[in-house]
């Protein structure tokens, strides 16, 4: 009897130390959060989960777990997870989804109808206001915003640019069937970054034009000299394309949209019917912010399994997009004149710049020990995961990043919006860091499809971080960007590892690029065996020759590189500082090294 009474306790105990809420999109925030009667939202779950640790409930003793039933849980605002829901390390806040359970910012366009040889369809409105957007998916495949070229190799170079009256000249033929277009966008390949440029005017003289632009970004655009044009004597001019004109819908697989008129026009693959087909735009930028105080962070929450889908980013929409690099956009910037000599270094100073950070479907700012295991973050209007800044700890693992427009994932400040983006950032509380986060064995694809200068992992200020076996491949400029700063004064950056890393095809549009790239003073940083391949050559780069598979850039100091197999000894170490250790690198380097970088497991699909 007494070992039955044991048995029966324990088990009782057993069924009271843990919690679990279930969320599913039929379920109605009424339900109690059981499996049977589950809540609508993330929203009202996490509210009961925080409940739960309020009041000391002895469910939580082991965790509270939130349950997503497989299907689309649509937000129409970010998921705020504050201090309140932190976990503990023996009792975590988890997230977890059903396969197939997916967190979207997307609705879905419905009521299509033919219109000629294109498709129309009404766009509603979002939280009662008109809705804007810049991607479309279409079954899950990215549909193209209408362009005047279909293969990139065909774009246009310009032919001048006046800085005083911020005009660029361009071929008069580019730009004939835009003319009237009200909202027409230049996108300007610029070294290692491309501009997304609100058209404003434009002016025929003969077979030339000068194009004028909306401000911000006009006055930004010329005044800032780095990254830049480019008017060569090789007839290597930068290259552009134009969109966002129905002008320009003319060939299959495009779409337009009038936002005025607040329709949508789409150019239909051969068989395609758009009565039955998926067809989702994003309306939310953020999916999860993920938000604590530096003295009260949020504390150990883990997502795992789930689909982060359909987010947008509109600010190129409204103000342009003159990035400096990394996606990182320029708010303010201009060329001194006399130079000046940093007080913080050697290097003679020629401008300034201050940045802002783009969007991102999940932020994390101020926490520690916050994971994401198994999910994917797919179909995305900027970048995909942000830790952003206090941030100790954490853990990407198993994920998939693939169909993003800017940075897959990016880590680190970036210099805070007030601080000059050339000086060192040491701030006196280390808490405002992001230090110690481990990227490990993620798949990184198709990421920067939009804003090119972007890359798969974009480290920034950060220390003690390690970002090992990885596979980026098909991205649109570098693999990995560790580090910030152009300068190798003393700064907040140390310890950190690069390892094991398998990177290929990448460079699809940019150059002065790298399967690794690092900035800055590192001390006791690494990189090492890594596997560097398959770069990819666009012919509208404006220095076809300006590639490498590793790159240590200005003031990078204090880093080992080491034992990285590459194709070749292309390598470039630019304005660097003391410190640098170079060993065995190059397609020398042991098969059994070369064997193991990469991915450990394959990602789950």
């Amino acid at each position: 009897m007494r070992t039955l009474l044991s048995i029966l306790w324990l088990s009782a105990s057993l069924s009271l130390s843990a919690a679990d809420i279930w969320v599913s999109p039929t379920g109605s925030d009424a339900g109690d959060g059981s499996r049977a009667r589950p809540k609508a939202t993330l929203t009202e779950a996490l509210r009961q989960a925080r409940e739960l640790r309020r009041l000391n409930d002895p469910s939580v003793r082991d965790g509270v777990t939130i349950h997503l039933a497989k299907g689309v849980h649509s937000l129409y605002e970010p998921l705020f997870i504050r201090p309140e829901d932190s976990g503990t390390a023996l009792s975590p806040t988890i997230i977890r989804g059903e396969d197939g359970a997916s967190v979207s910012g997307g609705i879905t366009l419905t009521g299509w109808r033919k219109q000629g040889r294109l498709w129309v369809a009404d766009v509603p409105t979002f939280n009662g206001r008109p809705l804007d957007f810049r991607q479309l998916w279409i079954g899950g495949r990215k549909a193209v915003r209408a362009r005047d070229v279909a293969d990139f190799e065909q774009m246009y170079r310009i032919r001048g640019i006046d800085k005083a009256k911020r005009v660029i000249w361009v071929p008069a033929e580019a730009v004939e069937k835009i003319t009237d277009a009200p909202y027409a966008e230049m996108v300007l390949h610029e070294m290692w970054c491309v501009a997304n440029l609100r058209i404003k005017s434009i002016d025929i003289t003969g077979d030339s034009a000068a194009v004028s632009f909306h401000d911000p970004e006009s006055r930004i655009q010329f005044e800032h000299p780095w990254p830049s044009p480019m008017i060569t004597t090789n007839g290597r001019n930068s290259a552009f394309y134009l969109t966002n004109a129905k002008a320009l819908l003319d060939s299959p697989g495009e779409w337009h949209h009038d936002i005025d008129a607040r329709k949508v026009y789409y150019y239909p693959l051969p068989g395609e019917d758009m009565r039955s087909a998926e067809v989702v735009v994003p309306a939310v930028e953020t999916l999860v912010q993920v938000q604590g105080t530096i003295d009260n962070p949020v504390r150990h929450v883990r997502f795992e399994n789930i689909r982060f889908n359909h987010t947008t980013w509109i600010r190129p929409s409204l103000q342009g997009h003159v990035p400096l690099q990394a996606g990182m956009y320029l708010v303010d910037a201009y060329r001194l004149n006399p130079k000046m000599v940093r007080d913080y270094g050697n290097h003679r100073l020629d401008n300034q710049g201050w940045l802002g950070r783009p969007a991102t479907a999940v932020s994390v700012r101020f926490a520690s020990d916050v994971d994401f295991k198994d999910c994917r973050f797919e179909h995305l209007g900027a970048t995909g995961l942000d830790y952003v800044e206090g941030v100790r700890g954490g853990l990407v693992e198993g994920c998939l990043f693939r169909d993003i427009a800017g940075n897959g994932l990016v880590v680190g400040c970036f210099s805070p919006a007030a601080h000059e983006t050339h000086r060192p950032y040491d701030p006196a509380d280390r808490r405002e860091l992001c230090t110690f986060q481990t990227i490990r064995d993620n798949l990184f694809t198709d990421v920067a499809n939009d804003d090119w200068g972007c890359v798969g992992i974009c480290a920034g200020y950060v220390a003690d971080i390690t970002i090992e076996h990885n596979e980026i491949c098909e991205v649109s400029y570098t693999g990995i960007s560790l580090g910030w700063g152009w300068t190798q004064s003393v700064n907040c950056m140390r310890n950190n590892v690069v390892r094991a890393n398998l990177i290929h095809h990448y460079a699809k549009h940019m150059y002065d690029t790298a399967g690794i790239y690092t900035l800055g003073a590192q001390p006791k940083s690494y990189v090492v065996e890594n596997v560097v391949h398959s770069i990819y050559s666009p012919g509208y780069a404006h220095d076809p020759n300006h590639w490498f598979y590793l790159y240590t850039d200005e003031g990078s100091s204090f880093i080992t590189v080491k034992d990285n197999w590459t194709e070749s000894e292309k390598f470039l170490q630019n304005a660097n500082g003391p410190g640098n250790v170079w060993e065995n690198n190059g397609p020398g380097v042991a098969d059994s090294i070369k064997a193991r970088a990469g991915l450990l497991s394959p990602i789950k699909e």
